[in-house]
């Protein structure tokens, strides 16, 4: 199983400002923007990964053999 879902599937919903400094994001690099949301999201990640494994085990199978 996945550790995240893929981002590249649909147009990436993030905003023009920066939510980490307050900056706009095209003025100039955020990598440490980037990995400062990363580990703040990283909670958010497991806990949405859990629960969608949780859905999946607890559907029934339709061709269960």
């Amino acid at each position: 199983m996945r550790e995240r879902p893929p981002l590249a599937s649909h147009r990436l919903s993030l905003p023009s400002i920066c939510d980490i400094c307050g900056k706009a994001r095209s003025t100039r690099k955020h990598q440490a923007c980037s990995r400062i949301r990363q580990q703040h999201k990283a909670d958010e990640w497991a806990a949405l990964m859990s629960e969608k494994a949780a859905a999946k085990a607890a559907k029934e199978r339709r061709y269960a053999r």
